[in-house]
C-alpha cells in the first residue's frame, strides 16, 4: 500500500492528506435538519448527517486528492452510529480509489495490539471464514509500550501489504513534556525514530517502508533531524493550516525529489467553508469550498518545494 500512496501522490502531484475529522459543528445546517427529519435527533441522525457530509467532501476532492486521514475518535462519540459512517466513508474513499489512514492512535500489549491490528489492517476469523472489518490502508500507531505493541502491526502489515504511521513527534503544544526529554543526550523523539528506521527496514516497499511516521508541521527543525534519522519512513505531518503550519515549514520533513512526506489538514479543508477566504462559496456549496481550499494547499506546498 506504500507503493500505491507514493504512486497516487505523484499521478495527482499532490503531497497532501484530508483528515475527515467531522465535529457536527462543522456540518452546514441544511445537512442536519435533513438527517434529523429522518431519523430524529438521535445518534442515528447525527450519524447520517456526518457521512452525507463526508461524502459531498470526497466526491469533490478524490480526483485531486490521494488519501483521506479520517479520525476515529469524531465518530465513536456517536456510538456506534458514528463507527457505521466511519465504516461507510471508509468503503466509499476506496470506490474513489483514494488510499485511507485510519487515524486511530492505538498500541497496547501483544494481543490487545494484535486484535487492534486485525480491527483496522487485517482480516478477523469467524468460524470458518476470514472477514475485513474496518479495512483502512493505514493505521496510526502508538509506541509508548514498545515493540509489544508494534510488531503485531508490522506483522499484519507484511501479510496484508498495508502500513502503518507511528508517532514520533506530535504536532500539540505539550508533546514536549514527554517527548522532548533528554534519555542519552538525545531526545526521546529521536529514539522512537532510530526504532521507526529499524521496524521499518524489516517492511519495505519498492522505495519506503510500510513503516512511517508521525511528525508535526508545528516543529519543522525537529522533523529535519527525524528526516535524516528515518530515510526509508515516510513521514505523515499534521498541523498544517488550522494549528500554523505552513508550505514554507514543511521543506526539511521531504527529501530532495519531492517524496517522502505527506502533508495533513483538516478542518482547514473540511470546514473551509467557514472562514473568509471562501465565505463566497457559501454554506450550501460548503463541498466546494473544501476542493479550492485543498487546490490552495496543494500550490502552498508544491511552491515551497520549487515544482
Amino acid at each position: 500500500m506504500i507503493n500505491k500512496l507514493v504512486a497516487k501522490i505523484k499521478q495527482q502531484d499532490a503531497p497532501i492528506v484530508v483528515g475527515l475529522d467531522p465535529m457536527l459543528k462543522y456540518v452546514p445546517q441544511h445537512l442536519q435538519d435533513a438527517a434529523f427529519e429522518e431519523y430524529g435527533e438521535t445518534l442515528k441522525g447525527a450519524a447520517e448527517a456526518i457521512w452525507q457530509y463526508n461524502k459531498a467532501i470526497i466526491d469533490n476532492i478524490y480526483d485531486i486528492v490521494p488519501a483521506v486521514k479520517p479520525q476515529i475518535a469524531m465518530y465513536e462519540q456517536f456510538g456506534i452510529e458514528g463507527l457505521q459512517a466511519f465504516k461507510k466513508t471508509v468503503d466509499y474513499c476506496h470506490e474513489k480509489d483514494m488510499v485511507v489512514i485510519g487515524d486511530v492512535k492505538r498500541g497496547d500489549i501483544g494481543s490487545t495490539s494484535e486484535a487492534y491490528a486485525v480491527a483496522h489492517l487485517g482480516k478477523v476469523q469467524v468460524g470458518s471464514k476470514q472477514i475485513t472489518p474496518f479495512d483502512e490502508d493505514f493505521a496510526t500507531v502508538n509506541p509508548y509500550l514498545g515493540s509489544d505493541g508494534i510488531v503485531p502491526f508490522t506483522k499484519v502489515c507484511k501479510e496484508e501489504k498495508k502500513g502503518i504511521f507511528i508517532l514520533v513527534k506530535t504536532s500539540n503544544p505539550s508533546s514536549g513534556e514527554f517527548q522532548d526529554r533528554l534519555i542519552d543526550g538525545k531526545p526521546l523523539y529521536e529514539h522512537v525514530g532510530a526504532k521507526v528506521d529499524e521496524w521499518g527496514r524489516e517492511c519495505m516497499g519498492d522505495d519506503y517502508s510500510y513503516v512511517g511516521a508521525v511528525v508535526g508541521a508545528t516543529y519543522p527543525e525537529m522533523g529535519a533531524a527525524l528526516r535524516k534519522i528515518m530515510p526509508k519512513a515516510y513521514i505523515l505531518v499534521p498541523g498544517y493550516g488550522a494549528q500554523g503550519g505552513t508550505g514554507k515549514d514543511l521543506v526539511n520533513f521531504f527529501n530532495k525529489d519531492g517524496l517522502g512526506a505527506i502533508v495533513n489538514s483538516s478542518r482547514g479543508i473540511i470546514a473551509a467553508y467557514k472562514k473568509e477566504e471562501y465565505a463566497k462559496f457559501g454554506e450550501k456549496n460548503f463541498a466546494e469550498a473544501s476542493r479550492q481550499a485543498a487546490l490552495d494547499m496543494i500550490a502552498d506546498i508544491n511552491g515551497a518545494l520549487g515544482k
